[in-house]
């Protein structure tokens, strides 16, 4: 492993542990074994080493979850296909998940929360244009795809959230009830 794939790692096990500002660079540096030029080299901040860290290391949610959020003409199928994409990156990255869901919730003026703001803002958007998509076949969703969007996201990061921290285990078994849970909301 090269010392950027260390650094990375360190980052990323030390915020996922105890949040990005109660770590320094000089304890991540420290703890990968490097010098802070070698950081800077690499990064330029730790606000860049955050960036870096985010976008890298969800580049597989971000490939998983476009064509599963394209709409096929079957919203149960297709919500299924999301959920258990999110599922499984969240139980492949635990960390990383942990991590990112703690940013979310973060001050709206902290580099953390900006640092997650775009990405879970495409997310939403994906998701979005989903449920537009589906208003064509399910006139009652018509006009309500933020909300929509809003609920099935939090829906999924509250029960990865759960299984996080034992409460839930992240299988198909979850996947259909979460799904079902969801669609009866919207068709009720």
């Amino acid at each position: 492993m090269d010392n950027r794939e260390i650094i990375l790692g360190r980052a990323l096990e030390l915020w996922s542990q105890r949040g990005y500002d109660a770590v320094g660079v000089q304890e991540i540096v420290e703890s990968a074994g490097i010098t802070k030029p070698t950081m800077y080299h690499y990064f330029g901040s730790k606000r860049g080493l955050l960036d870096a860290l985010i976008d890298e290391r969800t580049e597989d949610l971000r490939n998983a979850l476009a064509p599963a959020a394209s709409y096929n003409g079957d919203l149960v199928a297709t919500l299924e296909s999301i959920v258990r994409g999110y599922f499984a990156f969240a139980r492949e990255n635990s960390a990383l998940y942990r991590m990112l869901l703690a940013f979310w919730f973060a001050p709206a003026d902290s580099d953390e929360y900006r640092a997650v703001a775009a990405r879970n803002a495409a997310q939403h958007e994906s998701l979005e244009r989903l449920f537009e998509a589906a208003a064509k076949q399910h006139g009652n969703m018509r006009g309500r795809q933020k909300a929509y969007a809003a609920t099935f996201l939090g829906m999924i990061n509250t029960y990865a959230g759960l299984a996080l921290n034992g409460h839930a285990t992240l299988d198909d078994q979850l996947v259909y009830r979460a799904t079902h849970q969801f669609m009866h909301g919207i068709f009720s």
